[in-house]
């Protein structure tokens, strides 16, 4: 049952049980219904589609943390002063545990839209993702990040 017509069931009900059935008591009671609702809503609600909610969530929360602390990261080699010294761009193959084409789609999205790092291109067998970095400092960190971060939260949603 959707939680809009519990709402009305209830303040149905409440103006039953008052024995006035006028819009503000019917109001009222839509109101206590709604607070009702919202006390109660993981009974209402599939439990699954909340856990995909947190999972969404979660995606969305690291990717703003990874949005925000890139930003800072290219911030400061755009002002150092030796431009030169500071850019340590490179490739890097980075290997995938995600398989479907909206997760793959997914994870290099969210590299891509990350200021410093930008997906290239996907291996023929989708077991590779070449990732374009503008400071490398170890190959190994970033796949670990990769792997640690997106891809194990886009494998989450997915689930």
């Amino acid at each position: 049952m959707s939680p809009a017509i519990i709402v009305i069931v209830l303040a149905l009900g409440w103006a039953a049980v008052t024995g006035n059935f006028s819009g503000l008591n019917l109001v009222f009671g839509g109101a206590i219904g709604a607070i009702a609702v919202l006390l109660l809503r993981s009974a209402f609600a599939p439990p699954r589609a909340l856990r995909k909610l947190r999972r969404v969530t979660s995606l969305a929360l690291l990717f703003l943390y990874e949005l925000v602390l890139s930003a800072i990261r290219v911030a400061v080699v755009v002002v150092t002063p030796d431009l030169k010294s500071a850019l340590r761009p490179a490739i890097v193959a980075v290997p995938l545990t995600v398989t479907s084409d909206a997760e793959i789609t997914l994870l290099a999205n969210l590299i891509t839209l990350t200021p410093g790092t930008l997906s290239v291109d996907v291996s023929d067998d989708r077991s590779v993702l070449y990732v374009h970095v503008l400071t490398l400092s170890s190959r190994e960190a970033l796949i670990a990040d990769i792997a640690r971060g997106f891809e194990t939260k886009v494998k989450e949603v997915f689930a």
